[in-house]
């Protein structure tokens, strides 16, 4: 039963099995059913399967019969209509065949009017093609002719301009015509060809500015020159609220623009005419001398060319050949003072022209080139001055020469250009002015001397009184109460001369303006030369008067005049002596001579040495005079009653003072004495130091009275007073503080050497 019930399962399954089989065979693919049959032929019911297939073909053929049956009808039907269409479709073949036979005959004109139509749209194509590549070569072609036509009217910089445009805007555009190809070929020829007409117009600008550069100079100093006038005037009037322009702005001289399209500015080679300007016009401005024009062109030329390097070193080269042209000077440039001024002017020129290209040209020139420039102008310069000037004899030419190079100076200095150099030469043509003043006041006074009768001035009335004193500042109080007539105490000589030195002074004066001196230097020029002028030319010309023979003098008259020397030249030392400031309680020890000493035998050493010319006697009465005066005077200064107390220090310093007096004695400055003779003048105050330096009393009281005594000069009563000023009553600033063990004992010799000073004067008396 088990068996049965078995059986009947597996039967089902492989039904089943059979089922999914046919199934799968219906829907798959023929290249792909193997795999299916294999599994049929592997299982072991293969029979039953083809059993199970046969019946499903019989369906299936059952299936396609009945679909067959069923739609018969419409496929005759169908078959019938088609035969119909067959015969309509034939007819309309027909229709349209004739159709277009018919077409074709009547559209054969229009097919010929067509292809008119289309060569005449191809020819409108190719002309507004061709009007298009015309438009592309015409403005190339009205370039080049624009080129040609600037470079034919000599305008360099358009056209490079033009030549510019021209290779980089218009040629590309049409670079596949032969005619371009040309053009593109000529361009390097036509930039070299401007450069080379920019060059030239350049030398012939160089060329003409180096001709001219002196009327330039002369235009810009005579700027200057007004503008001084004009700061002068402006200082001389009341200031008003208004602000002054400085000097730069007064000398603004250049402010040329480049007018490239002028055909003047193209052409003029750089200095236009002025020869016909008058005095009395305004100075015309550099700009109206001076057309930079060229310069400018050739620098953008050279500059878009690339080449402005080229162009810099070439225009430097230039100038500074030129430069050295113009600061040489002229070999009899010393003989006018045109010679100088023309000199001047060509240095001005030149840098006025320099400064105005650093200001309009960017890099042209800089300024270490224009620093270099200036620093050998200046050298050289002042180099010329000096030699020139040094020929120089006139001081009216040295005076017009001085003020020329301030105006020279000054012009330069507005323009930036240190003029320090200048001022310092000028401070030395002032001694050279000075020297040549006193060459010509030289021979003013011997001419004033030689017409003098040396006899007193007689006046009789008040009028001629004042119109003398006018002349010549003489106060005399005696004089003036002297009836009328009466006579002045000097010859007509004393006034002229006096005025003459005046005059003298004046002429100093002028060399120092503008010299940017301050007053203490100027008194100081003026103190230097006047003491020239007095000790040396009016000093010799009266040493060479005193010592003529046949000159009208009385012996009255020489000997006053003698008088008047000696006691004029001891009021000089008298006023030197008033300038000494002792400090008679100081404990130092002095190293060297008083100030007011050192000065005052520096003042007798220039005074004998111009009195070396007088006759001998009158030197050395002069010299003799001098020492005794001064040796008096400093024996009354250490005596006189207003030191009360001095100490050893202080008498240590006045030791100095005496030493340098006899130094000066013992260096003869008046020939003639015999050896030692003028130290004679110091012996008394020699001998009191002497004694008092050295302490040695014992000595002075033992010899006191004889003839060979070491001290003969101190007199005892001089030796106590200076004695009595050295106690130390106040037991301060004791001369014997530096040996304190024998302070006592160094008092008590002091009272007994006073004592005994005492009774020798007592005894002297009796």
């Amino acid at each position: 039963m088990e068996r049965v019930k078995m059986a009947e399962a597996e039967s089902l399954e492989t039904a089943a099995e059979h089922e999914r089989i046919l199934r799968e065979i219906e829907s798959t693919d023929t290249a792909c059913i193997g795999p299916t049959l294999r599994s049929v032929y592997d299982g072991e019911e293969h029979g039953r399967f083809m059993e199970k297939l046969e019946t499903r073909i019989r369906n299936h053929d059952r299936e396609i019969e009945k679909m067959c049956n069923f739609h018969y009808q419409g496929f005759v039907d169908s078959i019938t209509e088609l035969l119909k269409v067959r015969g309509e479709a034939q007819k309309l073949k027909n229709q349209v065949t004739d159709t277009n036979r018919k077409l074709q005959h009547e559209g054969k004109e229009l097919v010929i009017a067509m292809e008119e139509l289309k060569q005449c749209r191809l020819q409108q194509r190719n002309i507004s093609a061709t009007v298009d590549k015309l438009m592309l070569c015409l403005p190339v072609l009205e370039m080049y002719s624009k080129l040609r036509d600037q470079m034919k009217t000599k305008r360099h910089y358009p056209a490079l301009k033009t030549l510019e445009h021209l290779e980089h805007t218009y040629l590309p555009q049409v670079s596949h015509y032969r005619f371009c190809k040309v053009m593109v070929d000529n361009i390097p020829k036509l930039r070299e060809e401007i450069k080379d007409v920019s060059m030239s117009d350049l030398k012939d600008f160089l060329e003409s500015i180096r001709k001219h550069s002196d009327k330039i100079g002369e235009t810009a100093m005579k700027q200057a020159q007004q503008q001084r006038n004009l700061d002068n005037i402006i200082l001389q009037q009341p200031r008003i609220g208004s602000k002054r322009k400085s000097k730069k702005e007064a000398y603004t001289i250049f402010d040329t623009e480049i007018e490239s399209t002028s055909p003047k500015s193209e052409q003029d080679s750089g200095i236009l005419d002025v020869e016909d300007e008058e005095d009395d016009e305004e100075v015309p401005g550099a700009q109206d001398l001076v057309d930079f024009s060229p310069v400018y062109r050739c620098l953008h030329i050279y500059s878009v060319l690339g080449a402005r390097e080229t162009f810099e070193n070439y225009y430097r080269k230039q100038r500074r050949k030129q430069a050295r042209l113009v600061l040489q000077p002229p070999s009899n440039m010393h003989e006018t003072l045109d010679g100088y001024r023309k000199y001047f002017n060509q240095i001005v020129g030149f840098f006025v022209v320099e400064d105005h290209t650093l200001h309009t040209t960017q890099g042209l020139v800089n300024r270490a080139y224009i620093d270099e420039l200036w620093e050998m102008a200046l050298s050289k310069t002042v180099a010329a001055l000096r030699t020139h000037s040094s020929y120089c004899s006139d001081p009216n030419l040295v005076l017009d020469l001085k003020n020329l190079i301030v105006l020279f100076a000054d012009t330069l200095q507005v323009y930036g250009f240190p003029v320090n150099q200048l001022f310092d030469m000028l401070l030395e043509i002032r001694d050279q002015y000075s020297e040549t003043l006193l060459k010509k006041w030289s021979g003013i006074f011997r001419s004033i001397l030689d017409s003098d009768n040396y006899s007193p001035i007689p006046v009789t009335s008040e009028d001629m009184y004042k119109k003398v004193i006018g002349q010549f500042p003489f106060q005399d109080t005696e004089l003036e109460k002297q009836p009328f007539p009466k006579k002045f105490p000097f010859s007509e000589f004393v006034p002229k001369v006096y005025n003459q030195i005046k005059e003298f002074i004046y002429a100093c004066l002028k060399f120092s303006e503008d010299l940017h001196l301050s007053s203490t230097e100027v008194d100081d020029m003026i103190r230097k030369s006047t003491n020239l002028l007095l000790t040396r030319t009016l000093s010799n010309s009266l040493q060479n008067v005193i010592k003529r023979k046949n000159i009208g003098l009385t012996e009255d008259a020489r000997h006053a005049a003698e008088e008047e020397i000696y006691t004029n030249l001891n009021q000089k030392i008298d006023q030197f002596l008033q300038l000494a400031d002792y400090d008679w309680m100081t404990g130092d020890l002095g190293s060297k001579a008083s100030d007011y000493l050192v000065d005052l035998i520096a003042f007798l050493r220039s005074t004998f040495a111009v009195f070396t010319h007088l006759p001998g006697k009158v030197a050395q009465t002069a010299c003799m005079s001098a020492c005794k005066h001064l040796a008096t005077s400093l024996m009354q200064l250490l005596l006189e009653a207003e030191v009360r107390q001095l100490t050893l220090g202080a008498l240590q310093q006045f030791n100095l003072d005496v030493i340098e007096c006899e130094q000066f004695a013992r260096s003869g400055p008046v020939p003639g004495f015999q050896e030692d003779t003028l130290q004679l003048a110091f012996i008394d105050l020699r001998q009191l130091l002497d004694l008092f330096i050295q302490w040695d009393w014992s000595t002075y009281l033992a010899d006191y009275g004889q003839p060979t005594c070491k001290y003969l000069r101190v007199n005892p009563v001089t030796a106590l007073t200076l004695l009595e000023k050295m106690k130390d009553t106040s037991r301060k600033n004791n001369m014997f503080a530096q040996f304190r063990k024998n302070e006592r004992d160094k008092q008590k010799l002091i009272d007994t050497v006073a004592k005994q000073l005492r009774g020798l004067i007592s005894s002297h008396h009796s």
